[in-house]
């Protein structure tokens, strides 16, 4: 690990920032809603919060007694969360560089911390097997969220604010509902550890990366699996959608950062769809996700439905050609982006020879006869 952090521009040819001041491994990082703040947090029990420019100027919090493991700024911007291997979650004053205060119910370490949309909210997961709601005004735990089978590894809400999914090393993905605390879906889809997840802004689907080394994006209107995304060679550790959902980026154990195109809307198929059938929300408080349990392992690369506690919707022949063509376009343009991966790879190894045999020749026109 380097310590640094690396900043990149999605225009071609733009200058990427490489920043460096932490003393160690770096955890984790998040930008502020207006993006002109960068917060890290790192082994070296530190927060930094950078200005994202040339300089990369950077004020550091002596943030906890142990690895700071999640940072997030609330929506206003004007304080973040962190969550640290010290058990603890801390939430301080950004522009003030000043500690507000500690929430420590949890018996183990604290593997990630968010705000809530609007702020009122914090939940946290832990290797304590829990997922704790609380209300950042009182201080108090709302809720303790007990279903997982092992360490809960991320945890995020949902865009509506209503609804919260966390992640776990039992393989799981879990979603419920912060306003009547029950389990709407159950996820059971990877083969390993489940490591990040993302909602997308819409809130209609959700992204998860895996110990497995696949993406996995699920349909949370529909309760299933739209796509399985290949590409990383070992354990996806991070996964997130940008503030548009247009695209996502993972990372992983192969020291690879991937960006993806989402394809929710190929060719406008999204829009036939909402033609024929009225868009299913989160945004209204009358609305939630349908309940879902879905514990069947698919087979790699194809799509599954779940189970679903609630009957289902009869489907007619348009509807069903519209989803299929749907699809197939999504998975083609995924097979797109792997192809591309697969040459950037290939050429990569074909330059890498290249230099292996000139040094080669250089070295026998070195040596005499």
């Amino acid at each position: 690990m380097d310590s640094c952090l690396m900043v990149w521009h999605m225009k071609p040819q733009s200058r990427a920032y490489r920043f460096a001041g932490h003393k160690d491994t770096v955890t984790c990082v998040n930008f502020s809603p207006s993006g002109h703040l960068l917060a890290s947090g790192s082994r070296d029990k530190t927060v930094r919060i950078w200005v994202p420019n040339v300089k990369g100027e950077s004020t550091m919090f002596r943030a906890h007694t142990a690895t700071v493991r999640s940072v997030h700024f609330c929506s206003d911007g004007q304080s973040f969360v962190t969550a640290s291997d010290d058990k603890t979650v801390k939430v301080w004053s950004t522009h003030r560089q000043k500690f507000l205060f500690s929430l420590s119910q949890h018996i183990n370490w604290v593997r990630c911390a968010k705000f809530s949309p609007d702020g009122r909210l914090i939940v946290s997961a832990s290797d304590d097997k829990t997922v704790k709601l609380w209300d950042k005004t009182s201080r108090e735990c709302v809720h303790s969220y007990c279903e997982h089978g092992g360490f809960v590894t991320y945890v995020d809400f949902h865009p509506s604010g209503t609804c919260i999914a966390a992640a776990g090393m039992d393989n799981t993905v879990k979603v419920w509902d912060v306003r009547t605390h029950r389990l709407l879906q159950h996820y059971q889809l990877h083969s390993a550890a489940v490591n990040a997840l993302s909602f997308h802004p819409s809130g209609n689907y959700l992204v998860t990366a895996s110990s497995d080394s696949t993406l996995k994006i699920l349909d949370l209107m529909e309760g299933r699996l739209l796509y399985t995304l290949h590409g990383h060679q070992g354990p996806a550790t991070t996964v997130a959608f940008s503030r548009t959902g247009e695209y996502f980026a993972s990372g992983g154990s192969d020291e690879q950062v991937m960006v993806w195109k989402s394809n929710f809307d190929v060719v406008n198929y999204g829009e036939v769809l909402r033609v024929q059938r009225p868009a299913a929300s989160l945004a209204s408080s009358s609305r939630t996700l349908p309940e879902v349990d879905s514990p069947v392992l698919p087979g790699r690369g194809r799509s599954q439905e779940s189970m679903q506690s609630q009957p289902q919707e009869s489907v007619t022949m348009p509807q069903t050609l519209t989803s299929t063509l749907e699809h197939i376009v999504g998975q083609l343009d995924v097979l797109t982006q792997t192809v591309s991966i697969l040459e950037q790879r290939l050429t990569l190894t074909e330059d890498k020879l290249k230099q292996c045999l000139e040094n080669q020749q250089l070295i026998m026109q070195r040596t005499p006869p």
